[in-house]
């Protein structure tokens, strides 16, 4: 699966929002890169439109065909398009490890799961865009367990703090899926709203 493997601080810079979480670069310079970086910008409806939409793909780390994937997928459901879409991102596997606190950014559990290091109810799971579900139980192989970024992950864990539709055991590197989320659950500095009607003109 292809995905953007760039510098991130240049596309939190261009978006005017930490991608990345405690990037001190963006906070250094939280402004547009490029000479023209500080230059003011016109706005427009769909400027905005497009920059949510850009801010949760990339905050995610999906390409632009599977981040319209997910939109067509969360329009069919029952409930806002918005809502179920943020739910359909925050429900990959790669993102629940992350939000676990076993990795220190989706990039790295991104990398954690497609190396296999990963079982869902006990099978091995590869897959980084892996939908969870409610009551699925999410553990480290344990050929991985003494693998240098479980150990600092079990030595770190409570830096972050783990939403509470999961629940993270550090002692057995385990994470228990209560419920998938519901919108008040999913801290994305992302106005779904917009990426809704961004896809809706199309």
């Amino acid at each position: 699966m292809a995905r953007y493997t760039g510098p991130m601080t240049k596309k939190s810079r261009r978006l005017g929002v930490d991608l990345v979480g405690g990037d001190a670069a963006f906070e250094r310079r939280p402004y547009p890169p490029g000479m023209h970086g500080r230059a003011r910008v016109k706005e427009s409806e769909y400027r905005a439109q497009l920059q949510e939409k850009q801010k949760a793909r990339i905050s995610y780390g999906v390409l632009e065909r599977q981040f319209y994937n997910y939109y067509v997928e969360a329009s069919r459901r029952t409930g806002k398009t918005g809502d179920n879409l943020l739910e359909l991102l925050e429900c990959r596997l790669d993102n629940v490890v992350y939000r676990a606190g076993f990795a220190r950014t989706r990039r790295h559990a991104r990398q954690l799961v497609s190396h296999g290091h990963f079982l869902v109810n006990g099978k091995k799971v590869n897959i980084p865009s892996y939908q969870v579900s409610q009551y699925d139980v999410i553990d480290v192989r344990e050929k991985s367990l003494e693998m240098t970024p479980f150990i600092v992950a079990r030595e770190t864990h409570g830096e972050r703090v783990v939403p509470a539709w999961l629940e993270a055991v550090p002692s057995r590197m385990r994470i228990l899926v209560h419920q998938r989320p519901v919108r008040a659950q999913i801290d994305v500095p992302v106005q779904e709203q917009l990426i809704v009607e961004f896809y809706s003109k199309k």
